[in-house]
């Protein structure tokens, strides 16, 4: 009999959440003849989607007036990186380009090139260095320019 409670009570779990899932979710989720084919789409909600304000441009975005900085990047390993991973979302710019911020600390290069020991990953194929004995008190970008990344400065 104890090895029957706990089915009981996954079973009433079930029955709560079959009884509860028509209530919660709108009835026109997922609306199409198969069925979750959108995955998480609701055409009642196109119209807050059109009027929401996209962060990320892309690297096109970019390219067209930052093409000093693009050119070499593009012959560069950070060529897979986008633009805004390091300089943020290029919401609202170019119309108020102070709210686009150059990240300069160490941390954000840190993220990829700390030395890790993985040899057999595609991570030991990325350039590492130790960050307590690499210029601990410099600015990676002070010594290397990201946009040519197999150059120092």
């Amino acid at each position: 009999m104890h090895v029957l409670r706990p089915l009981y009570v996954v079973l009433g779990l079930v029955a709560i959440i079959l009884a509860a899932r028509p209530l919660i979710v709108p009835k026109d989720f997922g609306i199409y003849e198969r069925g979750y084919m959108f995955s998480w789409y609701r055409k009642g909600n196109e119209e807050d989607w059109k009027n929401f304000k996209v962060k990320y441009q892309g690297r096109d975005y970019c390219q067209d007036c930052h093409g000093e900085q693009f050119q070499p990047l593009r012959t560069s390993p950070h060529t897979i990186i986008e633009c805004e991973n390091c300089h943020g979302p290029a919401l609202d710019h170019p119309s108020d380009p102070q709210k686009l911020l150059i990240n300069r600390g160490r941390e954000l290069c840190l993220r990829c090139h700390t030395a890790l020991p993985y040899p057999t990953s595609k991570r030991a194929e990325i350039k590492g260095i130790d960050p307590d004995a690499h210029n601990p008190d410099l600015e990676c970008s002070g010594c290397h320019d990201p946009h040519r990344a197999s150059k120092p400065t």
